[in-house]
């Protein structure tokens, strides 16, 4: 998760499902704590673009290896 502090990147369900669909996102980050129903949809997309999502236990987690203070499902690195 070190690549969430120091590459370009989005935060937020969103702005990761954005990020699939216009093939800027190269890694993917979900929070196991997530609500499935708001992350189903990313788990299709990773596959439909050949990403597999790595996967965070908790939002926060996610959040602070942002380096926000607020919770997140997802996150996204994006191609240089």
């Amino acid at each position: 998760m070190e690549n969430l502090k120091h590459r370009n990147k989005v935060i937020g369900v969103k702005q990761v499902k954005n990020a699939l669909k216009s093939g800027r996102a190269d890694m993917v980050y979900v929070a196991d704590d997530a609500d499935t129903s708001v992350t189903q949809s990313i788990f299709e997309m990773c596959r439909e673009n050949g990403i597999e999502p790595i996967i965070v236990e908790t939002r926060k987690e996610l959040g602070r290896a942002c380096g926000i203070d607020v919770f997140t499902a997802a996150a996204a690195t994006l191609k240089s």
